[in-house]
């Protein structure tokens, strides 16, 4: 007699049984996955809610910020819109330096989205305890956090843990569809890219009366270079992931950098810079020029500019010109939401998902051409593989009583970095 059909729910339980360490991800018999957040600011919640889209099992079951308000107010946010999926109560709500701990304690997924410092070693702590980790860029913001994110990722790929980039781009089909035509010659030899990121600021919170230094920091913490790194990671390391991907996935030889502080003085703006150009050198001459820019009042333009022999393309229209002229014509799926629904559906069906090779590359390009820019220097690969620098302090030191690495004067003045002076590497 022919086996019946198995039902949804034993092919949720055969997909569990698949895979080997995170089997025990998910309760006995049961079609939920407990995701949590930590970091409660933009990402963190608009993760949230693609990882809902992508599957009605999602249950998102822990929140954690440095400010457990803000935790709290994207609770009720998320649960207004979701009120079927939204599982946080008070008790998980975590707040403080350390609610990581307590977010990856009570899920199955985590997300990743707080300052970008503390990625590597979230994810590792996250990846220790068996969990999958959907992990925003940049991935980190220092080489010695880059080697800490390969061996993160290794360390998933031998316990079958999936790990997925907030690299959106390489989830969107357009995108997709496109670099493949530039891969297979359609725009001839690439020549040159250029690469623009030019925006005004990152909103600033305000500083509540009594608030400790370390923590006015940390809840603005994409105005601190030692939290987020700056613009040239945080921005920029999109807009590389795709020229490097066009490139065959290649690695830059050297870069040379320039930036600085011109126009956003004062407290609220901390210790970074508010310009920064970079010119990469990539294998057979290929020029990548760089540039990103935060000043409110001036132009804007996010784009990817490619320069080949047989012609031009433009990659955020996805439109060919020259010999080759061709637009991708389809409706294209939001990268953001893209990469949580291929997370989701190789959840479902026991496969794993490994983005490490080109997370850890892609922020280490940025990264290189941001200690350029501090510098004044040029940065080779070598330089910044082989590095073992980091931004102080350590994220695995940080206590609520750290003092933060810069302090303002007594005009209220954090200090920048002064190129031709600042020596990094």
């Amino acid at each position: 007699m022919d086996k019946p059909n198995p039902s949804r729910r034993d092919l949720l339980k055969m997909s569990a049984a698949a895979l080997p360490v995170a089997a025990g991800a998910y309760a006995a018999g049961s079609e939920t996955i407990r995701v949590g957040v930590i970091g409660c600011g933009a990402r963190g919640p608009s993760a949230a809610s693609n990882a809902m889209i992508a599957d009605k099992g999602v249950r998102v079951v822990a929140m954690g910020d440095l400010m457990r308000n803000r935790a709290l107010e994207k609770r009720t946010m998320l649960k207004l819109k979701f009120p079927e999926q939204m599982m946080v109560d008070d008790d998980h709500c975590f707040g403080g330096w350390n609610c990581y701990k307590d977010v990856i304690a009570s899920s199955d997924v985590v997300i990743i989205a707080n300052a970008a410092k503390f990625h590597p070693m979230q994810m590792t702590a996250a990846i220790d305890a068996g969990k999958h980790v959907f992990v925003e860029k940049p991935h980190a913001i220092d080489p010695a956090g880059i080697k800490v994110v390969r061996a993160a990722c290794e360390k998933a790929r031998r316990k079958n843990l999936c790990v997925v980039s907030g690299l959106h781009s390489r989830y969107q089909p357009g995108y997709i569809e496109t670099v493949r035509r530039i891969r297979e010659g359609a725009l001839g030899r690439v020549v040159s890219i250029e690469e623009n990121f030019l925006r005004a600021p990152y909103m600033v919170y305000d500083r509540r009366p009594g608030m400790k230094e370390l923590d006015w920091q940390g809840s603005n913490q994409y105005h601190f270079h030692w939290l987020s790194g700056d613009d040239v990671i945080q921005s920029l390391v999109h807009n590389l992931d795709r020229a490097s991907w066009v490139l065959n996935d290649a690695a830059p030889i050297k870069c040379h950098g320039l930036g600085g502080r011109s126009t956003l003085h004062g407290e609220r703006f901390g210790s970074v810079f508010d310009h920064h150009s970079v010119v990469y050198e990539f294998p057979e001459k290929v020029r990548v020029y760089a540039l990103c820019r935060t000043i409110p009042e001036c132009y804007n333009e996010y784009s990817s500019i490619l320069l080949g022999t047989k012609g031009t393309c433009s990659l955020m229209d996805k439109r060919f010109e020259g010999d080759n002229p061709w637009h991708y014509e389809q409706q294209d799926v939001d990268g953001h939401q893209a990469e949580h629904n291929e997370l989701f559906k190789a959840l479902r069906a026991g496969r794993t998902i490994n983005n490490g090779d080109y997370m850890a590359r892609s922020t280490l390009i940025a990264i290189m051409g941001q200690i350029s820019c501090y510098t004044g220097k040029e940065v080779t690969w070598e330089q910044a593989m082989n590095s073992d620098f980091y931004f102080p302090p350590g994220a695995e030191e940080m206590t609520p009583d750290t003092q933060p690495p810069v302090m303002p004067d007594a005009e209220g003045i954090y200090p920048v970095y002064v190129p031709g002076v600042t020596k990094l590497l």
